[in-house]
């Protein structure tokens, strides 16, 4: 929302902020109550600039990555969800074969001789790139007709599901802040499910107007 804002001027609600807020707040603060105070304090020292830094980059790169997408499908209805995949994944491709293979020592040479040393390992990372490729079909289509906001909610939404899934069937009972969190989040999405609806129950009476 920030990068879409700040480079190509989106303007969003503040009503959408608000759900946003709900759901990133809650997840960072779950995630950081369920870590354990022997891995914070490893994060913490001695590289958390780096970190930090390294964080904040990544989630600057991926959201102008959305805002870019979302202004090339308001800019060009008729592009496709499989064409801005074909754009990606061309670019991305092209990117890593001269990260990997530009030069005699690239990683991607010590990839090509441990897939040869070890079959079995080729296969698994063929059947790991086709998973992805067919998932990234649902990314894609998400963006295309919905949104990168709402790909990105939806997304959020089920890896931290997944964790709190995983930890309830690990036996890790979840603490009353850990649950406040959990509230936290679902009130965001529910609250941004009412909107959807108040929305659409609005494009009648302006049809009929």
């Amino acid at each position: 929302m920030l990068m879409g804002t700040l480079v190509y001027g989106i303007r969003y609600t503040f009503p959408e902020y608000i759900c946003t807020f709900l759901v990133a707040g809650g997840v960072s603060a779950f995630a950081l109550m369920k870590t354990s105070s022997k891995t914070i304090s490893k994060l913490a020292h001695p590289n958390a600039p780096l970190g930090y830094g390294l964080c904040f980059l990544n989630l600057a790169f991926d959201g102008f990555t959305n805002a870019t997408q979302d202004s090339i499908t308001a800019r060009y209805p008729k592009t496709s969800a499989w064409e801005i995949m074909l754009g990606m994944n061309l670019w991305g491709t092209i990117y890593n074969m001269i990260y990997m293979f530009g030069w005699p020592h690239g990683s991607g040479f010590e990839a090509v001789q441990f897939c040869k040393q070890h079959p079995e390992a080729a296969w698994d990372i063929l059947l790991y790139c086709l998973c992805g490729a067919v998932g990234q079909n649902f990314i894609f289509l998400t963006i295309s007709r919905f949104g990168s906001l709402a790909n990105t909610t939806i997304t959020t939404t089920r890896k931290f599901v997944s964790i709190v899934v995983s930890s309830l069937l690990s036996g890790n009972p979840l603490s009353p802040k850990q649950w406040g969190c959990v509230l936290m989040v679902f009130s965001g999405l529910s609250y941004q499910i009412y909107l959807k609806w108040r929305k659409l129950q609005r494009l009648p009476k302006k049809k009929k107007t």
